[in-house]
Order: structure tokens, then C-alpha cells, then sequence
């Protein structure tokens, strides 16, 4: 008899260490603790060139998130490596390099996820590649829209991106559909009737314009002219046919790689009336540096929250961002560290299949609810877009980036 209760008891241990092990299971992803060993995590950004200013911050702050937790997720260790996707050449991203990097993650089997791209130009180039390895992409950065969706896309975006893969890429900031408008109806606010539109001819820059340019019409604003105006020396001859075409506001679509500070102090000298607008692109201080005085009055467009805001977690890890570095974050610094606690998490949702890259990026798609620095909870939706939908209106007074109000997306 006393048997048989050892024998009762032992069975109904085994049952209840079952029951708990499958409770640990998320579907579809790994459970229990996750395995001993090594994993590694690259970033991808401009590294070289004007981007550096801004970048060097992302990688700082990733480095942070990983610091925190000693470079372990319970048995795993973490490795880190930041790749630069410019080269000394173009001083910028570069096609060639972003696929170096994309084909270096993937030949590297401990690599379990990829932080970037910064640009939008070279994430079209990195996502197909990865995408067929199975190796998720976060991006702090990109914001162009076929990316994920066909809001503001070209033809054939974004399933081109992800041929014959499950989708693989997933950014933490809003997209360019969002900025665009917002961007339009901020300047009519304003009291625009008439604006220029040109970018830098590349695939954010363009797109956004483009965004931009639709929104703007919805307006009733009135378009004088739409023209390219790449990465060049200087911008006189395209500031005296802006002077010439009676506008009151310009607006450029584009990165500061691209010389957007010269374009401004050119049409500050041809015609010191007419009001300028960017995007993220150029909320950067290296803009503050190249247009000087010229930038005074300059209204700039961001994606989300700027530092000079933060709130709460937002400003606690600001205020931790400063201390440790001796210096002030980057608008996008903040999204790198929230980039890098989603792999620490999805690494750890994933259970004993973390070093596995299809459950980590399944993982990542699972994202919801993230309670994260960024001051609200948010959620990756089905095409890796983040449900935040913040926006920032700004102004340059005085050689800095002033706050100036909450723009609203419908």
C-alpha cells in the first residue's frame, strides 16, 4: 500500500511538472530557460561621414540596454558588434557596404538579430537578404513607408522586399506616411498658400516629398515648383528659381549627408523671406552646425518625441544617457536602446529556441503591449510597424532644436 501512494504521488509530480512546462510554452516560440552559449546581435548604421554625430549616439545607447543586463539573457550570452554601412568615399551609406554587412550577418550562425538600417535607402538593399536567412531586422530609424506597407509606396512595394520569406524587418519609429501629412497640415497652419517642394533624390527624401507633396494638395496649398536637389556643393542656382517662383515655404525631403544645411543657406541669402521645412532626416545637430545663423527659423518634423521632452522613463533614461556619456542624446539614441531591449526580450520569450533566428524574429513580430522608454506602451503590428504614432514640431532658435508642439495624426 505504501508502494503504490509513492508510486500515486510520483505520477502526479511528473503531471504537474508537465502542466508547468507546457504553461511556459508561448505558441509558436521556444519555452523554459533559454539555452547556454552565445548569441550575437550586429547594428548596422552610417558610422562614417555627418551621420556619425547621430549614430554614435544609437550605438551608445544599445550598448546601455546591454549593459544593463551584463550582456546575459538567463543562460545566453550576448555578443555586440556595430557594423558601419558608409564608407570614406560617399561619406554616407553605401549599397555595396549594406549588403557587405547583410552578408556578413548572415554567414555568421550565432548572429540572431539585426539592429538597422539607419537609412531607408539601405534598408531595400539588407531586408531581401535577410529576410531569406530568416534574420530579423529593428530599425531606430527608417521611415520610409513601402518598407512595410503600401501607404506611400511604389509600385510593387512593399512585397518586393520580402520575396518568397515570411517578413522578417520591424522599425520603432512611425513611418513617413504619418510625417508627411502631418508635415502639410503644420504648414498650412502656419499660414503657407504657396511651397517648393525638392529632395535629395533618395528613397526616404523622395518618398517623403512625395508624401508630402499629396498631403499638401489635400491642403490647398499651391505647389510652385517640385525638383530633385542631390548632395551638391552648393544650391544657388535651384535658391534663385525658388526666389523666382513666388513661394513663401520650401520644403526638402531628405538627410543631412546630402548638404541640406548649404540648400538653406543659399536660399537664406537669395530670398531671407521664405520659410523652411525638413524632416527627421535633418534633426540632427550637424544641421545646427552647417546652417549656422541661416537655420534660425528653420521648422523641422520628427517622428516621435525630441529629447528636450522627455517625460518620465523617457527623461530618466535621458538623464542616465547623459551621466554616463557626458552628453545629450540624439533624437534617434532613445530608439536605439528601445530597439535593443525588444531583442532582449523576444530573446527571452523565445525560451530554449534563442539561438534560433526564425523563433527569435517570430518572437519579435510578437511584440505587444512593450512597456519601454519611449513614454506609452506599443505593439508591432502585422507588417513590423509600430503602433506609436507620435509626432514632434520643432523650430530652430538660436542654434538649437526648440519644442514647439505635439502634431496630430488622424
Amino acid at each position: 500500500m505504501q508502494k503504490d501512494r509513492r508510486l500515486l504521488v510520483s505520477a502526479f509530480v511528473t503531471v504537474i511538472a508537465l502542466v508547468a512546462s507546457a504553461c511556459d510554452v508561448i505558441p509558436g516560440l521556444g519555452g523554459g530557460d533559454t539555452p547556454s552559449g552565445t548569441v550575437k546581435i550586429v547594428s548596422s548604421l552610417p558610422m562614417t561621414g555627418p551621420s556619425l554625430t547621430q549614430t554614435q549616439t544609437i550605438v551608445n545607447a544599445i550598448k546601455m540596454a546591454l549593459e544593463e543586463v551584463n550582456y546575459k539573457v538567463g543562460n545566453l550570452t550576448i555578443q555586440y558588434e556595430a557594423l558601419d554601412d558608409a564608407t570614406p568615399a560617399t561619406q554616407k551609406w553605401d549599397g555595396a557596404k549594406e549588403a557587405e554587412n547583410a552578408r556578413k550577418a548572415i554567414a555568421d550562425s550565432k548572429i540572431v538579430a539585426y539592429i538597422g538600417t539607419f537609412n531607408s535607402g539601405a534598408a531595400q538593399v539588407s531586408i531581401p537578404l535577410l529576410c531569406a536567412a530568416n534574420l530579423v531586422m529593428i530599425s531606430p530609424a527608417n521611415t520610409y513607408p513601402g518598407l512595410t506597407k503600401k501607404a506611400g509606396a511604389s509600385q510593387g512595394e512593399p512585397e518586393k522586399f520580402y520575396p518568397g520569406c515570411k517578413r522578417n524587418y520591424t522599425r520603432v519609429v512611425p513611418a513617413d506616411d504619418l510625417q508627411g501629412a502631418v508635415g502639410a497640415s503644420w504648414m498650412k497652419e502656419l499660414g503657407a498658400k504657396k511651397v517648393f517642394i525638392t529632395h535629395d533624390n533618395e528613397l526616404y527624401g523622395k518618398g517623403l516629398a512625395d508624401v508630402f507633396r499629396e498631403a499638401a494638395k489635400k491642403q490647398g496649398i499651391a505647389e510652385a515648383g517640385y525638383e530633385a536637389a542631390p548632395k551638391a556643393d552648393n544650391y544657388r542656382a535651384l535658391a534663385n528659381k525658388i526666389k523666382d517662383s513666388g513661394a513663401d515655404f520650401v520644403y526638402y525631403g531628405g538627410i543631412i549627408d546630402n548638404n541640406p544645411h548649404l540648400l538653406v543657406r543659399d536660399l537664406k541669402a537669395a530670398a531671407p523671406s521664405i520659410k523652411f521645412m525638413g524632416p527627421d532626416g535633418i534633426a540632427e545637430s550637424e544641421f545646427l552646425k552647417g546652417a549656422g545663423a541661416a537655420g534660425d527659423g528653420a521648422f523641422i518634423t520628427f517622428g516621435g518625441i525630441p529629447p528636450s521632452e522627455y517625460k518620465g522613463k523617457s527623461k530618466d533614461w535621458g538623464d542616465a544617457y547623459t551621466k554616463k556619456y557626458n552628453s545629450k542624446p540624439e533624437p534617434y539614441a532613445i530608439y536605439g536602446y528601445e530597439a535593443a531591449k525588444v531583442v532582449l526580450d523576444s530573446l527571452k520569450r523565445a525560451g530554449s529556441k534563442a539561438t534560433d533566428r526564425a523563433a527569435v524574429r517570430d518572437a519579435v513580430f510578437a511584440t505587444k503591449d512593450f512597456d519601454g522608454v519611449l513614454g506609452t506602451k506599443w505593439s508591432f503590428d502585422a507588417n513590423g510597424d509600430t503602433s506609436i504614432t507620435t509626432m514632434a514640431g520643432m523650430m530652430v532658435k538660436s542654434g538649437n532644436f526648440q519644442f514647439q508642439k505635439l502634431l496630430q495624426t488622424k
